[in-house]
């Protein structure tokens, strides 16, 4: 592998929580994918905000395919023992609407050694889960289908009718939902899992079949106390993936 950034991310309390004071660097090198929340609520304008400020990402021909569908409450908890049940019973459906990542056995390098890095540092480290214990690993990754325990989930769809090009602006929009989330204070993260019980969230939510989704998201405020909160992951150094052309100034 390539060299790899020793730096962790800076921790959450470095962005204040008042919206709008967190500068763009600041919102980059604090965002984390966080898998355990606080259960304060967060409020539908501060939600409707960040999806306002998200709805200025850049979109093929301004097309704009992207959908939000927003639980919170009582509708979350119903849509969580949904899939809840689902996973339980039946296990991940065994198609999905698009190629996410590679089965188990189809990784290649060096993004073999990356997830089993990642899956290391995650399981092992940060949760005590040695590798042979499948029961607990499934038991977390079981917490998906909770969203952590954020307040706030959100499903994202795409137009089917913009093609595969809608994938490209769908994280174009989940990204910049996820950075004006920590510009107010607030953290994420992004959950492919759902596409794993995509029926039970077009049933639930009533996602027409010309939406694709794409993915889920978590949305509050960390838990500072839960182990979780330690686990930061590491970046490639930029000579590792930037290529420069031209005479350098």
């Amino acid at each position: 592998m390539n060299n790899v950034t020793t730096t962790a991310p800076r921790a959450t309390r470095a962005v204040p929580g008042a919206k709008g004071h967190a500068t763009v660097e600041q919102a980059l090198l604090s965002r984390r994918s966080v898998r355990a929340f606080l259960p304060t609520p967060v409020p539908r304008r501060d939600v409707e905000h960040l999806l306002e400020l998200a709805a200025r990402s850049a979109s093929n021909s301004n097309c704009q395919p992207w959908q939000v569908h927003v639980v919170t409450g009582a509708a979350k908890s119903r849509l969580t023992a949904a899939l809840l049940a689902a996973h339980d019973s039946e296990g991940r459906v065994s198609t999905r609407e698009y190629n996410y990542q590679p089965e188990p056995d189809g990784w290649v390098e060096p993004f073999h050694a990356r997830r089993r890095a990642f899956g290391e540092g995650l399981y092992g480290r940060t949760l005590g889960i040695e590798a042979t214990d499948s029961a607990a690993r499934v038991g977390h990754h079981r917490r998906n289908y909770d969203f952590f325990g954020a307040p706030v989930g959100i499903i994202l769809t795409v137009s089917r009718h913009t093609l595969d090009g809608a994938l490209v602006d769908a994280g174009l929009f989940l990204q910049a939902l996820m950075l004006a989330a920590r510009g107010a204070g607030l953290d994420t993260c992004p959950q492919a899992a759902f596409i794993d019980f995509y029926p039970v969230l077009r049933e639930r939510l009533d996602i027409p079949d010309d939406q694709l989704i794409v993915c889920g998201l978590a949305l509050g405020y960390a838990d500072p106390e839960h182990r979780l909160s330690k686990h930061s992951t590491t970046r490639e150094a930029v000579a590792s993936f930037a290529t420069f052309y031209g005479d350098a100034p």
